[in-house]
């Protein structure tokens, strides 16, 4: 159900697999049982996504902040715990989480191919949850999350990042002029398909952008969606749910 993420010392991070929940059909896990989708707009049964939003809750210790992703470079600053259930926070595709005191906020984003990048300070009191797709990574949405970190204090060179399982660049075919497109604004995102096709590589994107801003402690996950059964992939099953990347600090 969950695989941990290492975020230094002053964080909690995990990314959710699609088993461990109550979602069936489609939304079920690889091998049949409840599914752990966390998604209210793929189609599944809204109380089962509610039940299986709990069980992430109960993990993280409180109710996680979602949003309402647009493929945008939209961040919102978060200071306390929402609601639960169906809460959303907005239109964006980031969130950045303060501590203001005891009821310090966990932040959440949700995937089935795209980075979900999780970053968190040495001491925890900043943590953000980044959906990056190729949209989101030619607009320069982990730039404007780093941008809104440093604002509230964090110094670039000492934050922990976590990139969890997404379409890998072997896997991931686009039209070449779409790759022309994206990879002139991060080149790193350049790829080829393992059937020799053009393709973009949008964690190596990712990684790329970290190191230009001097983030050095970056871990990624060596996990493809699209090849492991273990997590939701749009691109491999089309109707289908959503994991999630989660971090709260410690």
């Amino acid at each position: 159900m969950l695989e941990p993420a290492d975020l230094g010392p002053g964080a909690r991070g995990v990314f959710t697999t699609r088993a461990g929940g109550v979602s069936w059909g489609p939304y079920a896990a690889g091998d049949g049982s409840g599914g752990l989708n966390l998604g209210f707009h793929v189609g599944d049964d809204e109380d089962r996504v509610i039940a299986n939003r709990d069980l992430v809750d109960r993990h993280a210790g409180q109710h996680v902040a979602w949003m309402s992703q647009r493929h945008s470079a939209r961040v919102r600053l978060v200071t306390r715990p929402p609601g639960r259930g169906r809460t959303t926070l907005g239109e964006y595709d980031a969130l950045v989480g303060r501590r203001t005191g005891p009821g310090a906020p966990a932040v959440g984003v949700m995937v089935a191919d795209c980075v979900p990048l999780l970053l968190a300070t040495g001491s925890g009191d900043l943590v953000a949850a980044v959906h990056v797709g190729r949209q989101g990574l030619a607009d320069g949405v982990v730039a404007a999350t780093l941008e809104m970190l440093a604002d509230h204090g964090a110094a670039l060179p000492e934050l922990h990042a976590a990139l969890g399982p997404s379409i890998c660049g072997r896997c991931y075919e686009v039209p070449a002029a779409l790759r022309e497109e994206v990879a002139g604004v991060v080149p790193a995102a350049r790829s080829t398909t393992s059937w020799s096709t053009p393709a973009l590589d949008i964690p190596a994107g990712v990684e790329a952008q970290l190191a230009g801003a001097g983030v050095r402690w970056v871990r990624r996950a060596a996990a493809c969606t699209y090849e492991d059964e273990r997590f939701y992939s749009y691109r491999r099953d089309g109707r289908t749910g959503r994991f999630a990347g989660v971090v709260r600090p410690a």
